[in-house]
């Protein structure tokens, strides 16, 4: 009876421990996270090079977890990567995510959750035609380079600024002039002159590029319409931040640490995206994007809410939140947002 008591006891304390290794190995192992082309993922970029995630997921219990990095541009193919599951974590634009966010609001499938803000450029519109001097000049046959169309960043901050010139009836107005195509793409097609590509709306580095042809003016700078508003946001399936709490932490911690990087280590950080990047710049060049005031890299979103209130009276967010808070993960709740 009484070995029979004592194999019981064994047999309960090897499935005790069975259980917590388990408990231990029940995050993943590997995390797929997605980044654009640009300067407004400076801070994945930088991530990715100094493996910071790595090395907080270490720190947090999770042991040598594999990072795998994808590029993937435009709101619409973001999204459904997300949602084929092939994509863990995903850089993307602010209007983007808020799309998907309220799609997929109370389906365990489909919802998402922000996980942090991630920053701010200049979001500027360049144009090679010289008849083009503002929005309104533009003519049927005239077309808008853009990322992704509808949903993607430049997409709705366009829409945003249309809708402040011509009236918030007309925010589309521009919309059929718009034509999906990846940055560094959109960048030879505006300086061939050959194509039906006559703007391109795009962050830095791509603009900077193009200004260098004569040819390329800028008409409208998305900072002077709306001041400091995160443009870009890191997000993920609810579910994988409930059931992977370390590893959205560690992922987090490893934010807070690149954007850090960025601020105080200026020179590296302008090495390490001018090795990166699609289109031919130099250190020299991202660092003065760095110093330009338009340049802000934070995990804290600012100004989100200007983005939900415009989709939601133009009927693309069907669901508002309440408050910035509903839409990011509770650790992100407690800091100075907007």
């Amino acid at each position: 009876m009484f070995a029979r008591k004592l194999l019981g006891l064994a047999a309960g304390a090897a499935l005790a421990v069975s259980m917590t290794l388990g408990a231990a190995r029940a995050e993943v192992s590997e995390v797929r996270i997605s980044k654009g082309y640009g300067v407004l993922y400076l801070p994945l970029f930088v991530m990715q090079e100094k493996k910071f995630l790595e090395a907080q997921a270490a720190k947090a219990g999770l042991g040598d977890v594999k990072v795998s990095w994808l590029t993937l541009d435009g709101g619409n193919v973001i999204n459904d990567a997300m949602i084929a599951g092939s994509l863990d974590i995903a850089g993307t634009g602010a209007p983007g995510f808020l799309a998907l966010w309220s799609k997929g609001r109370g389906s365990p499938k489909t919802e998402v959750i922000g996980i942090s803000g991630l920053s701010t450029t200049a979001l500027d519109l360049n144009v090679n035609k010289p008849e083009i001097k503002s929005l309104a000049d533009f003519t049927p046959k005239d077309k808008i380079a853009i990322p992704g169309i509808k949903t993607s960043l430049a997409a709705v901050v366009l829409q945003m600024a249309v809708a402040k010139q011509f009236g918030p009836e007309n925010y589309n107005k521009l919309d059929s002039s718009t034509v999906g195509l990846p940055h560094p793409e959109a960048v030879a097609a505006l300086l061939s002159g050959k194509t039906e590509i006559v703007a391109h709306f795009a962050s830095p580095p791509f603009t900077g590029v193009e200004r260098a042809d004569p040819k390329v003016r800028t008409i409208l700078k998305a900072s002077q319409v709306f001041g400091d508003i995160t443009l870009d946001v890191v997000f993920a399936l609810k579910r994988f931040t409930e059931t992977n709490p370390k590893m959205t932490q560690a992922f987090l911690a490893a934010l807070d640490e690149s954007c850090d990087f960025i601020k105080t280590n200026k020179a590296e950080t302008a090495e390490i995206f001018a090795r990166a990047s699609k289109v031919k710049v130099s250190p020299q060049d991202v660092a003065q994007i760095l110093d330009d005031p338009d340049s802000r890299f934070s995990a804290t979103p600012h100004g989100i809410m200007e983005f939900v209130t415009f989709m939601n009276r133009a009927g693309i967010m069907k669901t508002k939140p309440a408050t910035w808070q509903e839409l990011f993960i509770p650790a992100l709740r407690d800091r100075a947002g907007s």
